[in-house]
């Protein structure tokens, strides 16, 4: 239903997505996002994404945070670790869900990163989400608490 009401040609509001979402896990990713680094949701539609569809970027400059694809319910959140970000990632894998240790494990690492696909549908996979996105771009320590 999502997909015909909302094709390619009939964009979505943040609002209607944030609807469809339904989920206090979006809202605090969003305020997160907005609050920490200053940045503003995009909706975008994508034909040749891993998710085809509408989804919502947020990047910082010309550094993409995330990217989120929203479902009924829940929603996915794409976080590329690159090079960069990648011992550090590491680090902090084994501190994260088992949901998301196995994804990062699973997922195996290319030239342009691992494209991780995290499907968040409860609070500690959204605290796995909060730490990988901090990785790649870093922000002042009084506000992420580091």
């Amino acid at each position: 239903m999502w997909s015909k009401l909302y094709d390619q040609y009939n964009q979505p509001t943040f609002e209607n997505i944030k609807d469809y979402v339904n989920s206090e896990l979006w809202n605090e990713l969003g305020s997160f996002l907005e609050n920490t680094y200053a940045v503003l949701p995009k909706v975008e539609y994508s034909i040749c994404s891993m998710q085809k569809g509408w989804n919502v970027k947020y990047k910082k400059g010309c550094k993409s945070l995330c990217t989120l694809y929203p479902m009924e319910g829940y929603f996915i959140v794409l976080i590329v670790i690159g090079e960069k970000e990648r011992i550090d990632a590491e680090l902090i894998i084994p501190t994260c869900s088992e949901h998301t240790q196995r994804l990062f494990s699973e997922i195996p690492a290319s030239v342009s990163g691992r494209w991780l696909m995290i499907e968040v549908r409860e609070r500690a996979v959204l605290q796995d989400v909060l730490k990988l996105i901090q990785l790649r771009v870093k922000c002042k320590k009084l506000i992420c608490g580091g």
